[in-house]
């Protein structure tokens, strides 16, 4: 099974090495999105240190859905879930594959989002181990869901507007929870953010477990 993953998130991170999106498109609209908000709040830095968390990942859901978006429609393109239908590989495996593709991704997103955060928003890190910890698991929850939805939306006519509204309700404890832990990491709320960590792992092992066992009843049925 692990075989069969890294081959699918190699292949999946080989598309998008060779077509320079996520550099070239994705990662500008991210940019732009921070200064947007900047200019939102009219530029009051105090307003802009407590909202940073959530404005962090309000970003990096809608950067997320325009990566699932995108990766159905190559796949749908492409016909590449009947070639994965006819192959011997585990949808397990292949589930875990997109995924992991997509969690690097997400990752190398959150690194340059990070990075405009702070000098933007002039917002301190308080407690950088949180905020790592939290990055991965939140990005671990999103790429799952993620994927279980984007093989969803390959097989609807309206995927481009359908799949944000079926998306973004079961990714809302994730950002919920992933804001809390970055406001106790950026010291800009009073909550226990270890806690919130064990909340948002939790969501995290049940979307993982949930799309290792449905993905291949979708993929068939799409």
């Amino acid at each position: 099974m692990l075989r069969d993953a890294l081959l699918v998130a190699a292949k999946d991170l080989r598309v998008e090495w060779r077509s320079r999106v996520l550099i070239n498109q994705v990662a500008p609209f991210t940019l732009l999105i921070v200064v947007l908000f900047g200019f939102a709040l009219d530029a009051d830095t105090a307003t802009l240190r407590d909202t940073a968390p959530g404005l962090f990942w309000v970003a990096v859901m809608l950067v997320a859905v325009l990566a699932v978006q995108r990766g159905a429609a190559i796949e749908a393109a492409d016909d590449t879930q009947q070639r994965m239908l006819l192959s011997d590989l585990d949808p397990a495996a292949v589930f875990l594959g997109k995924a992991a593709g997509l969690f690097v991704q997400l990752l190398v997103l959150e690194v340059m989002l990070t990075a405009a955060v702070v000098v933007l928003f002039d917002v301190s890190v308080g407690e950088p181990l949180l905020m790592v910890a939290s990055s991965v698991v939140a990005t671990i929850a999103i790429a799952s869901a993620g994927t279980l939805y984007g093989v969803l939306a390959v097989g609807l006519g309206v995927r481009e507007t359908l799949l944000p509204i079926l998306l973004l309700p079961v990714l809302a404890p994730v950002l919920i929870s992933a804001t809390r832990t970055f406001g106790d990491a950026f010291d800009r709320v009073d909550a226990d953010g270890w806690a919130w960590l064990g909340l948002l792992g939790t969501f995290a092992v049940i979307y993982v477990m949930i799309g290792m066992l449905a993905y291949g009843v979708l993929l068939e049925e799409s």
